[in-house]
């Protein structure tokens, strides 16, 4: 019999999608004897089954990204996206039992009961100081290795937090966007304001 080889539709790559086709009959040919229905075809470069999900699902998530409706921005997931909405919508449902502040991640409510519980787990490998933050952990060891990685644009003074740098930019652009709601004094920080306001009128 005449074989011909067709491709089948929608497969996915690495997939070896040719099957023997007996243009006399009404089925597929599989080469083993009788005519039988087309086999699901098998992702080759695949051996495990937790390989074949993440490799669907990464299929799944080039084709069809998940895009934020109100800034465009994009997400691997409809988890994501969800969560993301939150920040739009202002919505906190992750309620602190100490003090009542609400947070839009389950994870930045356990960030935030170590403030209460006075636990600091991250511990400085120098000087063994303690903090609840491993961000707040990698800005103080930049005090002993001297790294500076903010840089100003205008003087290129440099930084170890970006704060630092936001702050002294005020100096060059003149913005003062904390105001005293009592005198209309403006300040470049909030440091600076409740320094003001607890001198002048102890608050």
């Amino acid at each position: 019999s005449i074989k011909v080889l067709v491709p089948l539709p929608n497969a996915c790559p690495g997939v070896d999608t040719g099957v023997s086709v007996n243009p006399m009959s009404n089925g597929v040919e599989d080469g083993s004897g009788p005519i039988s229905r087309p086999r699901q075809p098998q992702c080759h470069s695949l051996s495990s089954g937790r390989a074949r999900h993440s490799h669907r699902r990464s299929s799944r998530t080039d084709k069809q990204p998940h895009t934020c409706p109100l800034c465009s921005k994009t997400f691997i997931s409809s988890s994501h996206l969800a969560l993301h909405l939150r920040s739009h919508s202002g919505e906190r449902k992750y309620k602190c039992g100490v003090c009542g502040k609400l947070f839009l991640q389950s994870a930045h409510l356990m960030r935030h009961k170590t403030t209460h519980t006075g636990d600091r787990p991250f511990k400085c490998p120098d000087c063994g100081k303690g903090f609840g933050r491993a961000s707040h952990l990698k800005t103080h060891q930049r005090l002993h290795t001297g790294e500076k990685p903010f840089q100003c644009s205008v003087c290129d003074k440099a930084f170890t937090q970006k704060a630092g740098l936001i702050m002294h930019h005020r100096l060059h652009t003149g913005e003062r966007p904390y105001r005293c709601d009592h005198c209309g004094k403006a300040f470049r920080s909030s440091t600076h304001l409740l320094a003001h306001q607890y001198s002048v009128y102890l608050i």
